[in-house]
């Protein structure tokens, strides 16, 4: 397509409440340009709000009804039409009108009377620039959108891959994997129960599965083995948390620290007792807390190569006890509370 074939089909809307004025201008634009007419400000707002805009308005500034400087505020103040170049035409030609059209977003300012070369190539520069500013909008815009497309697509392999490497470390314990889908969902659930937003307990959901990722660093001789653990064996299991901080490692994403950090403290225990590193109370990081509660319910009420699965109620009877022992006493009790949703999650998630 030509540049003029081009032209020819872009629009300018003349602002006058002068009939010659209007007349000048339409004969030094119409041979180029689609004309639309407008003989005050409100009407000039009226006509760019139509389903058809304008590409670049020619605006009066001394008028009836309303200016040419009130209409540009107005243009120039909504989303719809900010981006219309605006080119004062007026008599007024004194320093401080320009700077007062320029300082309410006008692109340009023409004196009449006109000069017709003028008027065209002022108005040919101003759609050319922008056309440039608006394919550089929309360039920006879809390298945005591919951004966004190509984060989302990081972000949910992220997930997937500590997803994965949470059921790795789960079936070198004898685990179904299901316990990781629990666990995660309960952590979740008490995340959101405590006062998080649904994106803070979403990171929680997918970050728990790295909590028993160090396992993966335990021999099977003590992993596997089907008798009581002697100390020694114990202090080994023990490890673990530790381990899975070191194996998730150092990392920059939210997610990846998050996970390092349940690994690293779902064993500790509200009066300091626990391990490895014997925190007590809000030393425990929140998503540490949460965690624990998640992992244990759903240990007592899995069934085991040693033992058979507690009750429902049996479990969380144990962890309303151990509120101000093991667990967060405000976390225990939120838990326990959830019941209906609990009985969900281990319906939705049952060992096969």
């Amino acid at each position: 397509m030509s540049h003029q074939s081009q032209d020819a089909q872009k629009t300018i809307m003349i602002v006058d409440d002068t009939p010659e004025n209007l007349d000048v201008l339409k004969g030094i634009l119409s041979p180029h340009y689609r004309i639309q007419i407008a003989t005050n400000g409100r009407l000039a707002v009226k006509v760019a709000h139509s389903p058809a805009p304008p590409d670049l308005i020619l605006l009066d500034v001394m008028m009836p009804v309303m200016d040419g400087y009130e209409a540009c505020r107005l243009l120039k103040e909504d989303a719809r039409t900010r981006d219309i170049p605006i080119l004062f035409v007026t008599a007024k030609a004194e320093v401080e009108d320009e700077i007062k059209g320029f300082a309410l977003g006008a692109e340009d300012y023409l004196v009449k009377p006109v000069s017709p070369p003028i008027v065209l190539a002022r108005v040919k520069t101003h759609l050319g620039m922008h056309d440039q500013r608006k394919l550089l909008a929309d360039q920006v815009t879809q390298r945005t959108t591919q951004l966004q497309i190509r984060n989302l697509e990081l972000e949910e392999t992220r997930i997937e891959v500590i997803r994965q490497l949470g059921r790795a470390a789960e079936y070198r314990d004898n685990e179904t994997g299901m316990h990781v889908n629990r666990m995660s969902h309960y952590t979740r659930m008490l995340g959101l129960a405590s006062g998080l937003s649904e994106p803070e307990a979403d990171q929680l959901l997918h970050a728990a599965p790295l909590h028993d990722v160090g396992k993966i660093g335990i021999p099977d001789s003590i992993l596997l083995k089907p008798g009581k653990l002697t100390n020694e064996e114990f202090d080994i299991i023990k490890s673990h948390p530790e381990m899975g901080y070191d194996i998730i490692g150092e990392q920059s994403a939210d997610l990846l620290k998050l996970g390092a950090e349940i690994a690293y403290t779902h064993h500790e225990k509200w009066n300091g007792r626990g391990y490895p590193r014997q925190l007590k109370g809000e030393e425990i990081p929140l998503a540490g807390r949460i965690a624990a509660i998640g992992d244990v319910f759903d240990a007592l009420t899995s069934e085991r190569p040693y033992k058979a699965p507690w009750p429902v109620d049996k479990a969380l009877g144990l962890i309303a006890e151990e509120a101000s022992e093991h667990f967060d006493p405000r976390l225990a009790k939120l838990f326990v509370q959830q019941k209906a949703e609990i009985m969900e999650i281990m319906e939705r998630f049952k060992d096969v």
